[in-house]
């Protein structure tokens, strides 16, 4: 048989693309009675899913009610409505707040996801209708040695972001006996225990199988998939749409061996993880890109927006429609010698007391411990007119042996780890450490002198940083009185350079609730549906909060492969 002859190939619905979108529409419809076939260009699936926090936003879900707290649906509307504002989609949301329940508990009765509940606070709980607790669940670990031999095509955790390739458990508090393993007999037995059997799993399986987080949710999506006899064909990249009388009624698709034809009888679903590796699009939406300016993000390489292309080869229309195109990610690069570097993104250091953020004019910009895409947001409208978007975080010695720094860990792991590459930059003084970056000295020691009056108080007069609940919950809870808010004392100190990344792209491909893709007259085109990040958010561009772009993306998952099976949206 030659490159060109693999023999055709039929079912119902092709899905391109084995993210949470692609898989939670896959097993959908597979549970509806559909013959389903996944396709995956890399050679791992999970998507970006398995690089995320497997966190998800779901207004009135079973978890939270289990726990007695309370919320309401006009709540969550008028909290979306403040929060999408020009960009509410009265449609989008209310298929989404009607369906998120139940998607929930659909995957939880029928498959191996799991969930628990997460007490994140809403990003912005001040607002009409936000509150403090309640919206997240969190996917709940797994053992990765449930996949059996499909262990080895499951994408490892971003690399950066694990300790030799071991992933923290946040629901039992396992990160904070890391961080206290030098202080307390209880945490230092149990990292002992940890790393022990960590250890033992990269022997016998050279990758940690204890998996947490979007991970976890990414395996545990693929053992379903699985379990319910669905092939996840990895190495394959869908090539072209197939278009008859109008209608999209396949793809062609490219593996090591050669081109096949799938006919999809009910439809074709994007689902390739949007567009944050596409240069050329990002070069003239990013803000920052316009400007010349670099954009490192920690998605997968293999997000280059293949979905958005497909379809608008066949009359999809994709708008450039929000102020903020992306889910932005402060980011620092770990180098890894040879020229080559890591991204690590800044999920956690920022908000802890006596860390600040400042630009190259040695001054503070922003609450610190706000949200990574409110902190984008401010990085990239703080550096108009400039070429580069970039901030440097600062902290002084007894902060970085506490909490660490970036990718720099925290006691006993040595500082000169990490000054001996670059990336952690030190000085003496204040202004050693602003020489060493680039940055002015003097307006470093002023916006510090000036910082410190009132974090020694606990106040933050000129962003008011730890003035949220959300705001507080990744601080220190043992340091008072606010905490995330702190004084820098004594030198050295120490600098990590960031730059603007992304967590998924918020542009996408115009849908109705349904999933189905749009043509420029907003009309559906028949066969063709995009979910994930392929599809718009409906957030409009905005955060409001931890996990709104995985709950939307499985929402829609469930939603779309419902009406591919011909269930109604309920």
């Amino acid at each position: 048989m030659s490159l060109s002859e693999h023999a055709p190939l039929v079912c119902d619905v092709l899905v391109i693309g084995s993210g949470a979108g692609g898989l939670s529409t896959a097993v959908t419809a597979k549970k509806h009675g559909l013959d389903v076939v996944v396709v995956e260009k890399e050679e791992h699936f999970g998507g970006t899913t398995a690089f995320s926090g497997g966190v998800l936003w779901i207004p009135g879900n079973p978890h939270a009610a289990a726990q007695g707290i309370t919320d309401t649906r006009e709540a969550a509307r008028l909290y979306l409505k403040t929060e999408t504002g020009n960009f509410y989609r009265e449609d989008a949301i209310e298929c989404f707040l009607d369906n998120g329940p139940r998607m929930l508990e659909f995957f939880e009765r029928e498959t191996e996801v799991k969930f628990v509940a997460s007490a994140y606070p809403d990003y912005h709980p001040d607002l009409p209708g936000g509150v403090d607790i309640g919206r997240s669940v969190v996917a709940a670990p797994y053992d990765a040695r449930g996949l059996g031999t499909e262990m080895n095509r499951l994408k490892p955790p971003l690399a950066t972001i694990t300790f030799i390739g071991m992933m923290f458990n946040s629901s039992n508090n396992e990160l904070k006996h890391f961080f206290n393993a030098t202080r307390s007999l209880t945490s230092a037995v149990y990292v002992a225990k940890r790393l022990a059997n960590h250890l033992k799993d990269l022997l016998l399986y050279r990758r940690g199988v204890q998996v947490t987080s979007g991970n976890a949710l990414a395996a545990r999506l693929a053992r379903s998939a699985f379990d319910c006899g669905i092939p996840i064909r990895t190495g394959t990249a869908a090539k072209q749409l197939i278009v008859e009388d109008g209608a999209v009624t396949g793809a062609v698709v490219k593996d090591a061996v050669g081109t096949q034809r799938i006919t999809a009888r009910r439809g074709v679903v994007l689902a390739c993880g949007g567009f944050p590796h596409d240069e050329a699009r990002l070069a003239g939406i990013y803000p920052h890109r316009r400007r010349g300016g670099a954009h490192v993000s920690p998605t997968p390489e293999g997000n280059t927006g293949d979905g958005i292309r497909l379809a608008e080869t066949v009359g999809g229309q994709f708008e450039a429609r929000f102020p903020d195109a992306a889910a932005w990610m402060p980011v620092s690069k770990v180098p890894l010698g040879n020229g080559r570097f890591g991204v690590f993104p800044h999920l956690v250091d920022r908000y802890k007391p006596g860390v600040i953020a400042v630009n190259r004019h040695g001054q503070r910009f922003t609450n610190e411990a706000n949200s990574y895409h409110d902190v984008g947001a401010a990085m990239i409208a703080d550096s108009e007119g400039q070429g580069e978007t970039v901030a440097w975080l600062v902290c002084d010695h007894a902060t970085i042996r506490k909490y660490g720094l970036g990718f720099a860990k925290p006691a006993p792991v040595p500082t000169s780890l990490y000054t001996r590459t670059g990336y952690l930059l030190k000085g003496r003084t204040l202004a050693d450490l602003a020489r060493a970056a680039g940055i002015d000295a003097a307006a470093l020691e002023a916006t510090v002198r000036t910082y410190n009056v009132s974090a020694k108080k606990g106040e933050d007069p000129a962003f008011h940083r730890g003035s949220t609940a959300f705001n507080r919950y990744l601080g220190d809870p043992d340091h008072k009185p606010n905490p995330t808010l702190g004084p820098i004392g004594q030198g050295p100190f120490y600098a990590v350079k960031i730059f603007m990344g992304d967590l998924g792209t918020f542009d996408g491909l115009s849908t109705d609730p349904l999933g189905r893709v749009l043509d420029t007259n907003a009309a559906p085109i028949s066969g063709l549906y995009a979910v994930g990040n392929d599809a718009a958010s409906i957030m409009g561009g905005n955060y409001p909060g931890a996990g709104i772009t995985l709950g939307p993306i499985m929402t829609s998952g469930y939603v779309t492969g419902r009406h591919l099976a011909g269930a109604s949206a309920h």
